[in-house]
């Protein structure tokens, strides 16, 4: 996927594997993760605005919490992502099948792991808040706060690109198209972190 991704999606469309990249990509994001869990701290808490006689609770809990997300979160995205895919290229009278973008998206999420193995590592040695990517333009502008800027990051970008691509290749449909349904997914996720930033500055009750 790294050097030869037009090769691989040949590959994943003459013969799709799932389990196996799906079980290196799950472990690939429970290290990142837990160098997330590592970099944590209760300064970071209490910045957050956690009371500090609750710190030391929260703090286990979420370092917990997110030793498991890493683990469930590549299953679920690549489930997401390949589901409504599907049902975006059967309108195109694409006959890829789900197998198919599944391993397609499975192998895409090399590229999202990389990018949280080498973040978060960045984070565990040098410090700073672990929620905002060093890759990103938020942290390329050394943000508080990750928010919009945060999502518009190296890895996230490349992923995207990988997904135009692999969508032609595997679901043999139009260039356009491809970029289309990759440029949304896209908009979407930076959607989602506008969302939570604004959540985030709401008054609270």
């Amino acid at each position: 996927m790294f050097t030869s991704p037009g090769v691989q999606f040949e590959r994943i469309k003459q013969s799709p594997k799932i389990w196996v990249p799906l079980t290196i990509i799950s472990i690939l994001y429970a290290i990142g993760m837990a160098f997330m869990a590592l970099s944590l701290d209760a300064a970071t808490l209490i910045a957050q605005g956690v009371p500090e006689d609750q710190v030391d609770l929260v703090l286990t809990i979420t370092k917990v919490t997110v030793l498991v997300t890493g683990i469930i979160t590549p299953i679920i995205g690549v489930l997401v992502s390949s589901a409504i895919q599907i049902a975006i290229v059967k309108i195109a009278s694409s006959t890829v099948s789900f197998k198919q973008l599944l391993s397609m998206n499975t192998f895409i999420m090399i590229i999202g792991a990389a990018g949280l193995i080498l973040n978060m590592g960045i984070r565990y040695a040098i410090g700073g808040d672990p929620e905002i990517y060093i890759t990103s333009l938020a942290g390329l502008l050394n943000q508080d706060k990750a928010g919009v800027l945060g999502s518009i990051e190296v890895f996230g970008i490349w992923s995207a690109i990988l997904t135009a691509l692999g969508l032609h290749k595997t679901a043999q449909i139009s260039k356009g198209l491809a970029w289309t349904i990759a440029v949304i997914f896209f908009v979407v996720s930076i959607g989602f972190a506008l969302v939570g930033t604004l959540l985030q500055g709401a008054p609270k009750l």
